[in-house]
């Protein structure tokens, strides 16, 4: 039997998040950008939670200081899809 693979969730972006991306032209950033999108979609909670109320998702931090890129996102209920509110890189 072929070894089983994680199932990644899959990447969607914040109208704000998808403003700040058509901002990253750099071939090395937009890598970048995607090694650590791919790191969140295989484990979503790879990233520190960030305290706060608890009337909306729980956002989450993944910051990767190789690659120089935070991401601000969170997860829905069936964590199937990780939504982007926030990147930088």
């Amino acid at each position: 039997m072929p070894p089983q693979h994680p199932r990644r969730a899959r990447i969607a972006f914040s109208d704000a998040a998808a403003k700040q991306l058509e901002n990253v032209t750099n071939e090395a950033e937009i890598h970048a950008l995607d090694r650590a999108l791919v790191v969140i979609s295989v484990d979503p909670d790879v990233g520190e939670p960030i305290p706060s109320d608890t009337t909306g998702p729980q956002l989450r931090q993944y910051t990767d200081e190789v690659e120089q890129v935070r991401v601000l996102y969170f997860v829905t209920a069936l964590r199937t899809v990780v939504v982007v509110a926030y990147i930088e890189v």
